[in-house]
Order: C-alpha cells, then structure tokens, then sequence
C-alpha cells in the first residue's frame, strides 16, 4: 500500500507542477522587448532609407554608442542625419516632396505576435522635431496579393534634450498607404506584426514641433510592448 500510494503522490506532483507550469505560460507576461539598442548587434536588424533612393539629398545614420539614459550610462541607438529639400540635378526622379530619412526593421522571421498587449512603449530622447512611429502587419487592407506590407502610423513627438518613456496605444495608430491616412474604418491585427520604424519628415507633424530642414538627432533605448488593460 505504501509503495501505491508513493506512485499516486508522485504522480500526483507531477501533474499539478505540469498544470501550474501550463497555467503560467498561458498568461503573457506585462511587458515585451521588441528592439533593445543595447549592444551593436542590434544595427543588424535595421536598415536605412531617405530620399536619397529618389534623387534627393538627405541622408542618415544609425549607430550604437554610450549615453546617459537617466540614472544610467549605457549603449543607446542614435538615428541621426541631415533632412534637405534638394535634389540631385541629374535625377530623373519626380517625387511630390523630399526631405525624408526612416530606419525600418527588417523583416522579422514570420510574424511577431502582441495580440496579448494594447499599448508600444519606446525610451527616446530627441531633438524637439516629431517623428513617426510605424507598425508593418501582413498585408490584408491595401492590396491583397501584393508584396507591399499595411502599415499603421503615429506621431512621436520629443521634447528637445530629455530621455522621456512614450507610450502609444495601439488603437491610436491609423492606418496609411504611402504616407497618407486611409479614410476608413479599419483594425490593426497586432498577431501579425511583421515589422516597425521610426522615421522624419521635414514638415508635417503636430504643432509645436521644430521643422524644415536641417539637422535630426533620435536617441532610442528600448521598444516595448505593454499591457496596460
């Protein structure tokens, strides 16, 4: 009987650590590190674009380098560059306006699901101009059958010389083609996150903000995914 009843308790351990273990893995945690700018390894998941792709003359750079993030000295990232109006004489490129640089990640290997989260977070410091943060999900809205991603926008602005945590709720970011607002009711689906960006235009933006073109300076910690509901 003893030895029966050392195989029930046994047993008996087992599954409840087995239903505790599961019971836990079901519930996300609160928060979710998407990008962490704290090592130079982390350059290798983002590229570069601007204008420049198009005859014009502005250009950027992301690098990783230490700064003071509050309390803390760290690694950061820097999005830097100069925002111009110009463009190359000899292109053949007819773009309605220029004076644009954006950082993109590269594509994530499938998807990244935040259905489980209502809100990004990002810990920037910048340089008084506004900037846009951009959600890439699977392309369902704009054009069925085409490689070109939906992407979802919303206005980051930074106070000038101050590490500040912004938050964005996920129902804030509209939905856009080629950089203008879609008139329309739609939903972003957060289970099929292919995709972000932070990027700068020299007008445009929410008032108060510095414009025009000239010199551009984002210093970005971290981007999260939070569940605040």
């Amino acid at each position: 009987m003893s030895r029966l009843r050392a195989l029930w308790q046994a047993s008996f351990n087992a599954t409840k650590r087995a239903l505790v273990w599961s019971s836990d893995d079901l519930i996300p945690p609160s928060e979710r590190y998407i990008f962490n700018f704290n090592s130079k390894d982390e350059l290798k998941r983002w590229h570069l674009y601007s204008d420049s792709e198009y005859g014009g003359l502005s250009s950027a750079s992301l690098e990783i380098t230490d700064s003071t993030a509050g309390a803390d000295t760290s690694l950061t990232g820097v999005f830097s560059g100069n925002l111009s109006s110009d463009m190359s004489e000899d292109s053949t490129w007819r773009i309605r306006r220029y004076g644009f640089c954006g950082m993109r990640s590269k594509k994530f290997d499938g998807f990244i699901d935040l259905d489980a989260y209502d809100t990004i977070a990002m810990k920037i410091k910048g340089d008084g101009r506004c900037y846009i943060s951009t959600i890439y999900t699977e392309n369902w809205v704009n054009s069925p059958g085409q490689q070109e991603d939906n992407s979802w926008q919303a206005f980051v602005y930074t106070p000038q010389g101050r590490w500040q945590i912004l938050k964005i709720p996920l129902d804030h970011y509209l939905p856009t083609w080629r950089g203008n607002v879609i008139e329309a009711k739609l939903e972003m689906n957060p289970a099929r996150i292919v995709g972000m960006s932070l990027s700068v235009n020299a007008e445009g933006g929410v008032p108060g903000a510095k414009t025009g073109t000239g010199d551009f300076r984002l210093e970005v910690d971290w981007i999260k995914a939070l569940r605040t509901l």
